[in-house]
């Protein structure tokens, strides 16, 4: 067991993947030991592709985690039981650029091969970058989907083949 987890599959997650990621969120974090960021997410997906096990996330070219996801190899997605709320809440309206989202929070880093995790996690997916594409306003069959992007910052979307799942056993 490593910090308290156990490796599983990522076919053994078995959380409900619109509640895990659209209702209790997750953070995404890519970069190094020496310097790293992460931010509050509620919109990816995950699943299969290419014969491969991956999950997919979205990061706005504005955002301080972008540069991040660009320079990295792979990136890590995390969940918390909901008591850690309030850290969710706070990544995700804090800039990495004006604090220090760790220490105002107290999450923990865990550095694995290729990315960073969080030691409160209850269940960590570590993914290897295999694609990425950029959100094109022109392709949108739903016009209505344009309105949430107010200033035009449409994502970059990032597939990541899942390497490693870490869950925290049941208590």
């Amino acid at each position: 067991m490593e910090r308290g987890f156990v490796e599983i599959r990522p076919e053994e997650i078995g959380d409900n993947p619109f509640k895990l990621i659209g209702e209790s969120w997750m953070l995404i974090t890519a970069g190094t030991r020496d310097s790293f960021n992460t931010m509050t997410a509620s919109w990816g997906g995950l699943g299969v592709l290419w014969n491969r096990p991956i999950a997919v996330c979205f990061v706005r070219p504005t955002r301080h985690t972008y540069g991040f996801m660009e320079a990295a190899g792979g990136f890590s997605l995390c969940f918390f039981d909901e008591q850690h709320r309030k850290i969710l809440e706070y990544c995700g309206a804090k800039s990495g650029r004006k604090v220090d989202k760790v220490a105002k929070t107290g999450l923990l880093p865990v550095f694995g091969a290729d990315t960073v995790y969080f030691e409160q996690a209850r269940l960590v997916i570590e993914c290897r970058k295999v694609h990425t594409w950029d959100i094109d306003p022109a392709r949108f069959v739903d016009r209505e989907i344009d309105k949430l992007y107010p200033k035009k910052d449409y994502h970059r979307a990032y597939i990541g083949e899942i390497v490693r799942c870490l869950k925290r056993p049941a208590v």
